[in-house]
């Protein structure tokens, strides 16, 4: 199997999946929650379940009160919904007010989170992020120090951070769209699930690195391009199997886990299905683009 052979089809599809998101991302962003944006959360339970009139009861409730709603959810018999930062007196008259249109109604949760802390968590989750990459780039150069020339151990950790700029790419361009046509909001469980894509694919990249490494130690004359290509082979089925055990997972808590991690798992699964994906068909194909480029300059000296 010729697959360093067919590397432009595999650059040609990972441009197709990132291109419409990358565009959603200029154009609308992220749909961000309270988490960054500052804002009230509040659920209310009731002793049946939630039917279309209860729920256009809570909606005139709000508009009654002039308070707009920025996302409204219905979980079996409770209502969550979000708003722009309401003060203690203006949930208390929402309650009283709901509680004349039915009496059953309670409330299980009043959150407000102010715009200070939402800008403190985006600011945390770059900074997250950035510290990450550099040391994960740091730390690949180090344990590739002892590669074979003309080949460098710099290439690997750059290379592996592309691709890990390529699952978060595609991970956040999915989600702005989601955002944009379904109103699927972005919170800090996101950022959470955005960071274990990154380590996910990292770790994935160094198991098929690490077999180049010991393959270029032992074929010193076989063509650098063969090589990785052996190397995809040999530790293919171990990738697969080892991303297919953590996707049945995801599958079963996105069954059975609740609308809460609902999200954040969906994130999971797209990231880790990505993360596979670049660490066999972008991340060694780069390698081999990488040194043909430096040998070709070389040729020309």
């Amino acid at each position: 199997m010729n697959i360093v052979g067919k590397r432009n089809w595999y650059f040609a599809f990972s441009l197709l999946i990132i291109i419409p998101g990358v565009i959603s991302l200029l154009l609308w962003g992220l749909n961000l929650s309270i988490d960054f944006t500052g804002g009230s959360e509040m659920t209310f339970t009731y002793p049946q379940k939630v039917n279309e009139k209860i729920a256009s009861d809570v909606k005139n409730s709000f508009a009654d009160q002039k308070i707009q709603i920025i996302s409204f959810q219905e979980s079996s018999n409770q209502v969550t919904i979000r708003t722009k930062g309401l003060s203690s007196v203006q949930d208390d008259a929402l309650v009283k007010d709901l509680q004349k249109r039915d009496g059953g109604v309670t409330q299980e949760q009043f959150e407000t989170i102010g715009p200070v802390v939402g800008s403190e968590i985006t600011t945390n989750a770059l900074y997250a992020i950035l510290v990450a990459t550099v040391m994960i780039v740091l730390y690949i150069a180090w344990a590739f120090r002892g590669v074979r020339k003309p080949m460098s151990s710099w290439r690997f950790g750059i290379c592996a951070i592309i691709a890990l700029l390529h699952d978060a790419l595609v991970v956040l361009g999915i989600f702005s769209l989601l955002g944009h046509f379904f109103g699927v909001e972005v919170d800090s469980l996101f950022v959470t699930a955005l960071l274990t894509v990154i380590g996910f694919s990292v770790h994935d990249t160094i198991v098929v690195f690490d077999r180049i490494r010991e393959n270029l130690k032992r074929n010193l004359t076989g063509a650098f391009p063969q090589v990785v290509n052996d190397s995809i082979l040999q530790t293919l089925v171990r990738s697969l199997n080892t991303s297919m055990t953590a996707l049945l997972v995801l599958f079963t808590l996105l069954i059975f886990g609740g609308e809460s991690i609902r999200w954040f798992i969906v994130a999971m699964l797209i990231g880790i299905a990505s993360g596979t994906y670049s660490s066999i068909f972008n991340a060694s194909q780069l390698l081999v683009v990488w040194q043909e480029w430096v040998d070709k300059r070389q040729k020309r000296r």
